[in-house]
């Protein structure tokens, strides 16, 4: 009896293992990955190669519980809606484990509510609304970056020590921006009760018009500016600001704007002496550090963004939070993420089990250009366990 070519090979194999059966590789653990990859595509970029730099790395070295991690990526383009169907797709389709992503707050707060009602884990890397884990937050959902609250009340300590007391506002009318000036504004009148608020500009997100928003907030002649704009808006309102001479002698204290991906398109024009939260890579010295813009590097043969660092950073937590569970489970995958605690590039991060926001902190720092480029100097790292809020402010915010 002649064999066929496909069940020879099978013998063959059999007879290599001395007849002990070949098993076959436990499936993957599948992560299901959400994010404005088209919306923001250059925050996100990064953001992707960080957390692909992450994943191979883990799978490198054997995977987690002996299995390799699989990330499913979706586009939800900025909408809630779209993100709300991908989440769908990637959980009744494409049968993942968990959630993962996100990086617009009202995008966020969509996929929470939907992790909520699946009874699904939701790890949401990006979004910074404090809504997410306070007055909209759920058993099911974890947080990693610093929250709205956490940066701005980093911020207005610095800007209380500034001589200023008229104070105007930029933001983005939507939950992030909405949020980042309720939390700086309260923070900073507690801190200093002698200033005042003579300014709120809202420009729509993403559709900034520059020119009105900086004579209105000329008009009000305000001595100092917070601003929560960011992306393409940031840099409308930079360049706009300077053609006006806007902001000169004017104290400006920016969120976010210390961050690579938003300093890159305005070159030499970035706004010197803007004190700002964001993200020096080329200036952090240490091992941990090191060993990730090494392989970053060496990989994409760029320096890391914020976004490559939060995906990096992102990927590793879940590894551990399911490391530590045992299990893909949502409620094991709960319990183990809030008791969890794991070495990054930004040293030790833990999640605090009462209201699921990680401790990661924030670096600020000053503007200045080198080499035709926005950098951030006399940049520290602030720990952001020394600014989340006492528990019992918390839990009146959960009952709410």
């Amino acid at each position: 009896m002649r064999l066929s070519g496909a069940l020879q090979l099978v013998v063959l194999a059999w007879v290599a293992t001395g007849g002990v059966a070949l098993a076959a590789d436990p499936p993957p653990i599948r992560i299901g990955e959400i994010s404005s990859y088209s919306a923001l595509p250059i925050g996100t970029r990064g953001y992707r190669q960080g957390w692909e730099l992450a994943r191979d790395e883990i799978n490198g070295k054997g995977g987690v519980l002996g299995r390799k991690l699989e990330i499913i990526s979706r586009d939800d383009a900025g909408k809630p809606d779209v993100a709300i169907t991908a989440a769908a797709q990637l959980v009744d389709a494409e049968r993942v484990d968990l959630l993962t992503g996100t990086i617009l707050s009202h995008v966020g707060l969509a996929v929470a509510d939907f992790a909520k009602q699946k009874q699904i884990f939701f790890m949401a890397s990006q979004p910074l609304t404090d809504a997410l884990i306070w007055e909209k937050g759920n058993r099911y959902t974890f947080r990693l970056r610093p929250s709205t609250y956490t940066q701005a009340s980093i911020l207005a300590k610095e800007a209380a020590k500034f001589p200023a007391r008229r104070w105007a506002t930029i933001a983005p009318n939507y939950e992030f921006g909405q949020a980042a000036v309720a939390s700086f504004k309260r923070e900073l009148m507690r801190l200093r009760p002698d200033v005042e608020f003579v300014s709120e500009q809202w420009p729509p997100l993403g559709k900034v018009d520059a020119g009105p928003i900086v004579q209105a907030m000329s008009a009000a002649n305000p001595e100092a500016v917070f601003n929560a704009t960011f992306g393409s808006d940031l840099a409308k309102l930079v360049r706009e600001g300077t053609t006006r001479n806007a902001f000169a002698n004017r104290a400006v204290v920016s969120l976010l704007a210390g961050e690579p991906e938003y300093l890159a398109p305005l070159k030499d024009e970035a706004p010197v002496g803007w004190l700002v939260t964001g993200y020096p890579p080329g200036e952090i010295k240490t091992p941990a550090h090191d060993a990730f813009l090494k392989a970053y590097v060496g990989r994409f043969k760029e320096t890391p963004n914020i976004g490559a660092l939060i995906g990096y950073i992102n990927t590793i937590m879940l590894a551990k939070a399911i490391e530590n569970a045992g299990s893909t489970k949502a409620d094991d995958l709960i319990k183990a993420t809030e008791q969890l605690k794991a070495d990054t590039p930004v040293g030790n991060i833990a999640f605090r089990a009462i209201d699921h926001q990680s401790t990661m902190g924030v670096y600020i720092g000053k503007l200045a250009v080198r080499d035709g480029q926005g950098v951030m100097t006399d940049w520290r790292y602030v720990d952001g366990a020394d600014f989340q809020p006492a528990d019992t402010e918390v839990l009146a915010k959960l009952k709410n």
